[in-house]
């Protein structure tokens, strides 16, 4: 079975309870489902990985290059992640850097990402909708 890459960085594990103003209130696990549901047309399934640590992001990328593609949200990774940049810059499949808010609204720091440069695409913005867009953009990258 083909399956597809769901990285998500520091403090998604507890999205649904985390400031629902910004996120909004769909849990990690109804992400990955809606995920799993985009995917299933072509038979693939989800490997899910939640870390509040770098270096697991890391070793998940590294352990699993055979996967179909990926999609990323680094959180606040995306400025200094620059170990989890080089392992995605390693790996040899399409993904899409997904952020649920709107990064560009938000603080200045924000507005600069460390990843997106070796990505295949970057979705931002558009609530946790974006991760069924990633997965689509995927499904369409992998099979060109």
């Amino acid at each position: 079975m083909r399956e597809l890459l769901l990285l998500n960085g520091p403090n998604l594990g507890i999205l649904g309870r985390r400031e629902p103003e910004v996120y909004g209130t769909d849990t990690l696990a109804d992400i990955e489902d809606a995920v799993a549901e985009v995917v299933s047309v072509r038979g693939w399934k989800v490997l899910s990985h939640q870390s509040d640590c770098e270096g697991d992001l890391v070793r998940t990328i590294n352990e699993n290059p055979d996967t179909v593609g990926a999609i990323v949200n680094p959180g606040a990774l995306m400025m200094a992640g620059w170990s989890l940049r080089d392992a995605l810059a390693a790996y040899p499949r399409p993904w899409v850097e997904v952020h649920i808010s709107n990064v560009w609204a938000r603080e200045q720091f924000r507005h600069v990402s460390v990843i997106g440069p070796v990505s295949s695409g970057v979705i931002f913005g558009l609530g946790t909708v974006g991760y069924r867009l990633a997965a689509q953009a995927v499904l369409d990258l992998a099979a060109g």
